[in-house]
């Protein structure tokens, strides 16, 4: 990754990926290798601990997920060294963009914490890459190459 993306906010399509095999898998882990390192920043609302928990529930409700591997992943999503905001601080601004922009208030948050910090967002969700393009730089995890 450039200096481009050495920091940026990272929302929950991509950081479950690291513990879900799910398509793109590989690149999400790719984009985190610089977070060990330290030569990487992710930012997140703290809102993305709800979000892929739920995604955990419904794994393990849905998919076969073994109860205990669940509670492993979020051992492991808790240990992450990210960068947290609260979402408090964000809501008026997201209410806003997410009545402008028409995404869910969720989304909304990781868009503006990426504003506000004048970072890219870094998503695996293609219909928010597409609403949100033309007012923030959003890049696609599907997009990401090894030299981004």
């Amino acid at each position: 990754m450039t200096n481009a993306t050495a920091a940026c906010v990272v929302d929950a399509s991509v950081v479950i990926k690291l513990f879900i095999t799910e398509p793109l898998s590989e690149r999400a882990e790719t984009l985190f290798t610089g977070l060990a390192a330290g030569s990487q920043v992710f930012l997140v609302p703290d809102l993305l601990y709800v979000e892929c928990t739920n995604i955990l529930w419904k794994n393990v409700r849905r998919a076969g997920l073994a109860k205990v591997d669940a509670h492993e992943i979020l051992r492991r999503l808790r240990a992450l060294a990210l960068h947290v905001t609260p979402t408090a601080e964000l809501c008026e601004s997201a209410l806003a963009l997410a009545l402008e922009r028409d995404i869910s208030a969720y989304d909304a948050c990781y868009v503006e914490l990426a504003r506000r910090r004048s970072v890219p967002l870094v998503t695996a969700d293609e219909r928010l890459a597409r609403k949100v393009s033309a007012v923030h730089d959003v890049r696609s995890l599907a997009a990401l190459t090894a030299t981004e």
